[in-house]
């Protein structure tokens, strides 16, 4: 059996060195897709008007997201940026959530009054003409 070169063997260290060093801007942009979906899910919570609906909610992703942000500037914290973003996005939601509820509960409401005033205006024959 015939054991490869050192020639053989260092080709095969740059080529190892080489797709490592490919790799490592993914490594840097770790966190990113995660920081972008979580601004995102902050965006549309504060559209549906979580601050009105959901304000502890909305309070709790705006501050997550925030340190998701200074976790990934820094070296040492970067790693945990992207699982402080999913937590962010995730109260995000649910805040979202809570405040469509908040709102769809109220649209009920007012339907099931306009339904209750139809109702008695027929059995007492208001508007009868």
């Amino acid at each position: 059996m015939k054991r490869p070169s050192f020639a053989r063997m260092r080709h095969g260290l740059y080529v190892m060195a080489f797709a490592f060093a490919l790799s490592a801007p993914a490594w840097a942009q770790d966190g990113a897709l995660e920081l972008a979906q979580a601004r995102q899910a902050v965006d549309k919570a504060t559209q549906a008007d979580a601050d009105q609906y959901a304000p502890d909610l909305i309070d709790l992703a705006r501050q997550g997201l925030e340190q998701a942000q200074r976790a990934a500037g820094d070296r040492r914290e970067r790693k945990n940026a992207p699982a402080m973003a999913l937590r962010a996005a995730a109260d995000a939601d649910l805040a979202r959530a809570r405040s469509e509820e908040a709102t769809a509960t109220a649209q009920l409401q007012l339907r099931r009054n306009e339904v209750n005033q139809l109702q008695r205006q027929l059995s007492t024959g208001e508007d009868r003409r």
